[in-house]
């Protein structure tokens, strides 16, 4: 079959052939690269990508990769280091079979079982990786050599903390600006591995040149010497019978395909990927292409049979049994009412280990959804752990088991990826949620985070696209956003100055919905300590050079049902004045806040995670000989439909208290209304440097 284009919804059907391997060898560089200090085509770039060529062939099982670059400044020299991914499980692809069945078949494709909601994941095969080649090189600007000697086999291989995947990491030797490195690698896969690749076009820095070539599984090349007796099963035992590749390039640009099947990608000039602040993931975003195989014939019969067969796996798992009914009994009462029901199982699961918020999380030995130990939602309970999606299930299941009606709900979550309708791939969800309907009404729950609070949900999963259970069955909908007033910062305090011009302040940061549940989440994971070194850094980013802020302690960090309170300890100085006339930051926590001031220009699409609402109350107090000779000014900014900003001061004898308020009730922006955004956050900014302007009297002259 001849492909062209590679449209959204394109599939390559069962006609591909093998490419030729095209395995790029080092190359001398021109006299123009070893003396390049700067490229026209990326103005101030700290590096370049001067090549890139990867090529993988599934029937061999390798994949090499290459790649030159040239380092322009000091930040460049971070490229030295380079990273190989291992993933832990195939796309879609649970094992190889033999065309006709006989001893080879492990379990018949009919025998297959499915214990759980992932099934892809729970009959997975492990694979094993190994890099079988590593050639690298520096070159300096003067054209010095200097090899990399480390041996493929003495680069050790570890997990990524909280990944599905493992990763080697090596460094290129002699860095300096100026050098060029070079480096090409192979990894070989096992025998049993087949899984197509994903073309990253774009890089963090432009790229020159680039090339991509994938050879595919035998069964779809039109190359009659190609073909095998073996072919590819899904996690459900149905053989794979299509390729598809889901791309995402620039205009004109189109994968070419020979006449056997190979497939290939050339370009030149790349811009690197699109990195503004507060932009939905660079993954949904950046060029590239993500092939996949799977057994369907359009995208209509993938989603309705995908959503089917989910729906069935967790009402499997989820199955209010009679055990199950026997616990709940031990935790509700009947005169309970459905929420009062619903919020004791929720109280009751939070309290269990959730791996995925446990300091070891991306330990292999933690138990996963589908382990041996966990076929269904009541072992979970017995085990008293399990990963986010075990307990949402495990509350889904005893929900029903209360009498309760409650649907599952799986989404994308919103920090990792833009749901695609044209990928046809069901892994794009990767958070679960429980939709309880009581009295008629839907409240959409989140008991596989830790630390969220009932009837609240991680911004992640808010205005997330998914695909949910209901009375009439499976279909794809998108969850409710937050409100704005359910995320709130309050940060009130006093500054007293001292005669010497000096001042220290005492604040408390209360925080309700997602600031509180960010640093508890981050407490679990990393201790408070920890979390008081970076709310530090947090406090560091908000004040004006020359004032000191410092978390000395929290209150309720450990408990999700009470507001999160952050003590913090202030001090500075104003410093000298012959004219004894001082200047005070009168917002100490906003003065430098203001992502989109400096920024002119915007290509990509606002995404600030969540409304909120944030109000700041301080009381200055004056030592005797002090007195305000300015205050700001009273100010009210408003962006109709979007935000809010007022602040205004108020004087008493010895004192003066400023008080500013900012409501944000969106949380996206089209690159179309950024003019407006910026235009309100200039004035915000503008009046967020409004200062206190003190005198002090002069010291009284004594008669002679």
């Amino acid at each position: 079959m001849r492909i062209s284009g590679f449209v959204s919804t394109l599939l390559l059907g069962v006609a591909l052939a093998a490419p030729a391997l095209l395995r790029a060898q080092f190359q001398a560089p021109t006299d123009e690269e070893l003396k390049m200090t700067a490229d026209p085509k990326a103005p101030g770039a700290a590096a370049v990508y001067l090549n890139v060529e990867e090529v993988t062939d599934d029937p061999q099982h390798f994949c090499t990769v290459y790649t030159r670059i040239k380092v322009l400044k000091e930040k460049g020299k971070e490229l030295a280091t380079v990273e190989i991914s291992f993933p832990h499980d195939n796309a879609g692809i649970t094992s190889v079979k033999p065309q006709t069945i006989n001893s080879d078949f492990d379990v018949a494709p009919a025998q297959v079982k499915h214990e759980g909601p992932l099934a892809a994941r729970l009959s997975a095969q492990t694979n094993t990786f190994k890099i079988s080649n590593i050639k690298a090189r520096t070159i300096h600007a003067d054209g010095t050599v200097i090899s990399f000697t480390v041996r493929p086999e003495d680069i050790p291989v570890s997990r990524a903390p909280g990944k599905q995947y493992s990763r080697a990491v090596f460094t290129l030797p002699s860095v300096e600006v100026g050098s060029i490195l070079e480096y090409r690698y192979t990894v070989q896969f096992s025998d049993q591995h087949f899984s197509a690749p994903f073309w990253q076009i774009q890089r963090p820095y432009f790229v020159h040149k680039a090339h991509f070539a994938f050879n595919p599984f035998n069964d779809f090349l039109n190359d009659p010497q190609a073909m095998t007796s073996r072919y590819l099963l899904d996690a459900r035992g149905d053989v794979i019978n299509t390729i598809i590749g889901w791309p995402n390039l620039p205009p004109g640009v189109k994968i070419a395909t020979d006449a056997i099947g190979h497939l290939s990608l050339d370009l030149t000039d790349i811009p690197p990927v699109p990195n503004e602040e507060w932009m939905p993931p660079q993954q949904s975003l950046s060029y590239h292409v993500l092939f996949y195989y799977i057994n369907a014939s359009n995208e209509k019969e993938f989603w309705t049979n995908d959503e089917k067969n989910w729906s069935k796996d967790v009402d499997r798992f989820a199955e209010p049994t009679a055990a199950l009914r026997q616990i709940v009994g031990g935790l509700v009462v009947s005169g309970d009412n459905d929420l009062e029901r619903a919020k004791k199982l929720y109280l009751a699961l939070q309290a269990l280990d959730n791996t995925d918020f446990s300091p070891m999380r991306g330990s292999p030995e933690l138990n996963r959804p589908g382990s041996r130990t966990a076929r269904r939602a009541e072992d979970i309970w017995s085990q008293k752990s399990g990963s986010s999606e075990d307990i949402a299930l495990l509350y889904l299941a005893m929900l029903r088991a209360a009498g309760l009606t409650a649907y599952g709900m799986k989404l994308v979550d919103r920090d990792r990826g833009v749901f695609t309708p044209g990928y046809l791939s069901f892994d794009q969800f990767d958070g679960d949620m429980v939709i309880l309907n009581s009295g008629g009404k839907e409240i959409v729950l989140d008991p596989g985070q830790k630390m969220c609070p009932f009837q609240t949900m991680h911004w992640k999963h808010a205005g997330a696209t998914g695909v949910r259970q209901s009375a009439s069955g499976p279909s794809m909908v998108s969850s409710p956003l937050l409100p704005y007033t359910a995320n709130s910062l309050f940060r009130t305090g006093d500054v007293t100055l001292d005669d010497r011009n000096g001042f220290t302040g005492d604040f408390r940061f209360l925080m309700t919905g997602q600031e509180a549940l960010y640093w508890r989440q981050e407490s679990l994971m990393s201790g408070e300590s920890e979390v008081k070194k970076r709310f530090d850094d947090w406090l560091a980013s908000m004040v004006p050079q020359g004032v000191e802020a410092h978390v000395d302690h929290f209150l309720a960090l450990d408990n999700p049902e009470l507001n999160l309170v952050a003590v913090i300890n202030l001090r500075g100085t104003l410093g000298s004045s012959a004219s004894q006339t001082l200047q005070l930051p009168a917002f100490f926590f906003e003065a430098r806040n203001h992502p989109f001031v400096d920024q002119a220009l915007r290509q990509n699409p606002v995404d600030m995670h969540y409304g909120e609402q944030i109000i700041d109350q301080a009381v200055f107090h004056l030592p005797a000989e002090m007195s305000v000779q300015a205050a700001p000014p009273d100010v009210k900014i408003p962006w109709a439909g979007h935000a809010a900003f007022a602040s205004g001061t108020k004087s008493a004898p010895g004192q003066i208290t400023v008080v500013r308020q900012l409501a944000r009730a969106f949380t996206f922006a089209k690159p179309e209304e950024y003019q407006d955004l910026r235009g309100f956050d200039q004035k915000v900014a503008a009046a967020d440097q409004a200062q206190l302007v003190l005198t002090t009297a002069a010291p009284a002259v004594k008669g002679n």
